[in-house]
Order: C-alpha cells, then structure tokens, then sequence
C-alpha cells in the first residue's frame, strides 16, 4: 500500500500541490494579518474549548479553504481517471482494484492532514511573532494548552475527512468539476451559518459527517471488483 500511495503522489506531481498549498497558506496568513486587529480579546466557544476571534478565524478559514483544497485532488487523482477512462489502465495491473483506490484515497488524505497541519502551524507561528505589532495578544494562541493542541489536530482530521462526502458525486456522475463544487458546498454548510444559525463547532454534527464521509468512501469501492468503469 505504502508503494502505491508513492506511486500516486508521484503521478499525481505532487510538488505541484506542495507549491499550489503553500501559496494559500501566505494568502491566508497575510489576510489574517490584515484583519487581526479587529479581533480584540473577545472570545468564541467554537470548537473543544473558549477560544479567540484570532485562534476561531485561523482554524475557520484554514479548514474551509482545505476542504475545498481536498475537493480538488480528489477531483485530479481519481474522478479525472474515471472522466478521461485512464482508469481502466490501472485495473489491468494484478493489483485489486479496492487497493488501488484506497491508495489513491490516502493519498490525498495523507497530503491534506499534514498540509493543513503544517499551515496552522506556520500562521500561529507568524501570528505570536507578530503579536504585538498586528494588535493581538500572545494568549490568544495558547500554545501552551492542551486542549489547543488537541482541537487543531482532531479539527484537522475531521474536515479533511468530510471533504470526502463529494467522492460519490463526482464518480457517479464521471466529472471533477461536480467533484469541486461539492467540495465547496461541503466548506459553506459545513461552516456558514442561516439566519443566524450555524452549525459550527458542533460535536455531534461533525461527527455525522465523518460517518457519511466513510459510509460514502465504502459504497465508492466495494463493488468496484465487478464494476465497468467506462
């Protein structure tokens, strides 16, 4: 497994996406660089613990922008295949066909936990740096809680797994750009708000949709064996 998820990111020119994330980590950055001194002391509940505006509005934009930023490998390491028929190459190799796309799967999952990861990473870094020069306080990024640390890791997870929820669409209906907009449909209900209300932050709803994210991801592969793809 660990041989083919190689074979994808190098396939799949995966520089290429190192490069396209890093540039949206700095446009990020330098937006929250931008808006941070409006943020003030004030706190949100979003999330595992009490949070700043700051810390809500890093984990806020940087988990849309990478469910959209999922939606669209998604879209390039396995829809695009199924759209142009270059899949059925790969199903001729003697490897099962479940094992080839679950490469692919985490492949792209892979990429994103540790993308997104290394985005927060960076931007509380240049955030507590800047502190005091952008009208922020260095406690409004509690490196040294627990509970931080707990929720960027588990949040990270969480929405690069929803972000699957568009697999289906996408390879029912043989187009990434179904693919990309569900991605985005995914980022807005997953994180806007009706009226007034929004479901951000809560537990049990993200929980539902890491469960449809997987129960999607099964009914993407089980019967791919026996399946035509053109």
């Amino acid at each position: 497994m660990f041989k083919l998820i190689k074979l994808e990111f190098k396939k799949g020119n995966v520089i290429k996406y190192i490069r396209n994330s890093t540039v949206m980590t700095v446009v990020l950055l330098l937006f929250l660089i931008a808006t941070a001194g409006s943020a003030g002391a004030d706190t949100t509940s979003m999330g595992l613990y009490e949070r700043s505006i700051i810390n809500a509005a890093v984990e806020l934009y940087n988990n849309m922008a990478y469910i959209v930023f999922t939606g669209i490998m998604l879209a390039s390491f396995i829809v695009e295949e199924y759209e142009k028929g270059t899949i059925s190459l790969m199903f001729s190799y003697p490897i099962k066909r479940q094992k080839i796309m679950l490469s692919k799967i985490f492949a792209v999952w892979i990429f994103n936990v540790a993308a997104l990861i290394l985005s927060k990473l960076f931007i509380y870094a240049i955030l507590s740096a800047l502190s005091s020069s952008i009208g922020i306080s260095a406690e409004d990024i509690p490196f040294d809680s627990l509970m931080f640390w707990l929720d960027m890791l588990l949040s990270t997870v969480v929405m690069i797994s929803i972000a699957y929820i568009g697999l289906p669409i996408g390879l029912k209906t043989k187009s990434s750009k179904a693919t990309v907009v569900a991605a985005v449909l995914i980022a807005c209900f997953s994180h806007g708000n009706i009226m007034g209300y929004t479901l951000l932050g809560n537990v049990y709803y993200y929980a539902l949709l890491v469960i449809l994210a997987v129960l999607f991801i099964f009914l993407s592969i089980y019967d791919i064996e026996t399946k035509d793809v053109i």
